[in-house]
């Protein structure tokens, strides 16, 4: 209660912008549904409308809860269709500021005037967003250039809401069995790490370094070059780049572009992003994306960035492979793996990955049409999917569908498999690093130091009936087997570290 007063007592006139937006939208069953209110009947049947009176509600309530509102349309383990639809139509936009109030932030970061920094700044802005306006410029050496300025004020306006987003997600938490399944509060976790790490410029930054360090080797994938020198937490500076949304395959034609080279890039591009590399663009819809000549692909906006750990990536292979090869048990054991200790009878899951073998297991892989069957599955039987791979569906979907609607019924089978190869040759690869076959070595020779002491002590207690302590034969025959069998493929990985080397 006092963290509550508190918290109520320094962001006051935020919660009662916050009270009133949500009852201008006629939110007052949703609040009570998830313990936010007493007013309105939390048993009372959804209106048709209010996923879209939501989605309104959030946008006026600004940034902050429009993020928050984007990391939901990921969730559709969670959510309906009808919601998720409405949440994808959330967007950042805002009236563009006049420039002379963003002059101070821009002069103040770039330590000088814009005029004097470039050869040419237009105060005229290109775009406009909740966090940031985006204006053009060129360097005086000739490079077209974009430059982000973060909104005066935004941080501060965004760390009030974060206080009482965090605050209402413990208390619906505790007070909302309904909305408890929805777990708020790890949510809200990733809407912190998601704003704290967008309202710095420099992470944006630093993503697109290592994003085209990823992508090195495929020369038809650009990311636009930061510019270090005038790039800040609130300004960042890139290179320009001019293409075509992937939205319209006539369009692309018209411009020279093969609709269905971009198509194969693209889907080489989303699962190299998530299956090789490990890091991948979290958004990747045709705002962000632009078609250039020669059928190549610019990324966009690398505000949002995700990361798959190597077990994740395995994971996710499991989950595509046994689909396709109709492999019920395997994809019920990826479900159970991913289900976070919420896992219903194994009887359900196996029922579940049977249902989708049947459906998905042979013909096109379309994501989106296997995405429709399997959220839907994953809340019948209450699974609720790991944020992290809630983002990497969302981003292969996203761009599974900005690929079907360039090059209708695009099949993602044949890029699948390619992926799957690059990823082997990968994980070759780093394994045979010289560091990591150094370790190896030296692991191994520790083993081989204390084997003998190991076997040694292994012959006494089999010897030695009175110092078994209760270990049953059976028991210790395996103890020995595993030892012997863990030297055996010692000498083997020696002998093949020793050749590689």
């Amino acid at each position: 209660m006092l963290k509550t007063i508190i918290v109520a007592a320094r962001d006051r006139d935020r919660l009662a912008d916050i009270t009133a937006i949500a009852t201008r939208f006629g939110l007052d069953m949703l609040l009570a549904r998830l313990g936010l209110a007493k007013n309105g009947n939390p048993e009372t049947k959804d209106a048709p409308d209010l996923p879209a009176r939501t989605r309104q509600a959030l946008e006026a309530l600004g940034p902050t809860y429009v993020k928050l509102g984007q990391i939901l349309a990921t969730r559709a383990d969670l959510l309906p269709p009808g919601w998720i639809a409405e949440f994808e139509k959330l967007h950042s936009s805002a009236p563009t500021l006049p420039f002379d109030i963003l002059r101070p932030r821009l002069e103040e970061a770039l330590g000088e005037p814009p005029e004097t920094a470039f050869a040419r700044f237009d105060p005229v802005p290109l775009a406009a967003a909740s966090m940031a306006q985006v204006h053009r410029a060129m360097l005086h050496d000739g490079r077209e250039v974009v430059v982000k300025i973060r909104r005066p004020g935004i941080r501060k306006a965004m760390q009030a809401d974060l206080r009482l987003i965090t605050h209402l997600a413990g208390i619906v938490e505790a007070s909302s069995r309904e909305a408890r399944r929805f777990q708020p509060q790890a949510l809200v976790k990733q809407l912190l790490d998601t704003v704290l790490e967008e309202l710095d410029f420099t992470n944006e930054g630093r993503n697109a370094d290592r994003l085209r360090e990823d992508l090195t080797a495929n020369s038809a994938v650009v990311v636009p070059a930061i510019h270090w020198r005038f790039s800040s937490e609130t300004v960042l500076v890139m290179d320009y780049v001019e293409g075509i949304p992937p939205r319209d395959g006539d369009m692309l034609r018209a411009a020279g572009i093969d609709p269905a080279a971009i198509a194969d890039l693209g889907a080489a591009l989303v699962l190299d992003m998530v299956l090789v590399n490990g890091r991948f663009h979290g958004d990747p819809h045709p705002g962000n994306l632009l078609c250039l000549p020669g059928n190549r692909l610019a990324l966009l906006d690398l505000g949002l960035i995700g990361h798959v750990s190597a077990r994740r990536q395995q994971e996710f292979l499991a989950f595509i492979l046994s689909l396709r090869s109709g492999d019920a048990q395997t994809l019920a054991d990826t479900l159970i793996i991913w289900s976070q200790g919420n896992t219903p009878s194994r009887v359900s899951i196996l029922s579940a990955a049977e249902q989708l073998v049947a459906r998905h297991g042979s013909g096109p892989l379309v994501l989106g049409q296997l995405v429709a069957d399997f959220f839907p599955l994953l809340r019948k039987e209450g699974l609720v999917l790991p944020p992290d791979l809630a983002l990497i569906f969302k981003a292969l979907i996203t761009m599974d569908g900005v690929l079907g609607a360039i090059q209708p019924g695009f099949d993602l089978s044949d890029a699948l498999q390619k992926a799957r190869g690059r990823l082997v040759m990968n994980r070759i690869a780093a394994a045979h690093a010289p560091e990591k076959t150094v370790a190896l070595l030296l692991e191994l020779s520790r083993i081989s130091d204390d084997a003998p002491r190991l076997l040694r002590a292994l012959t006494r207690k089999l010897e030695d009936k009175d110092s078994r302590h209760g270990l049953s034969d059976i028991a210790l025959l395996k103890a020995a087997k595993w030892l012997a069998a863990a030297m055996v493929a010692t000498g083997i990985i020696i002998a093949g570290a020793i050749m590689l080397s």
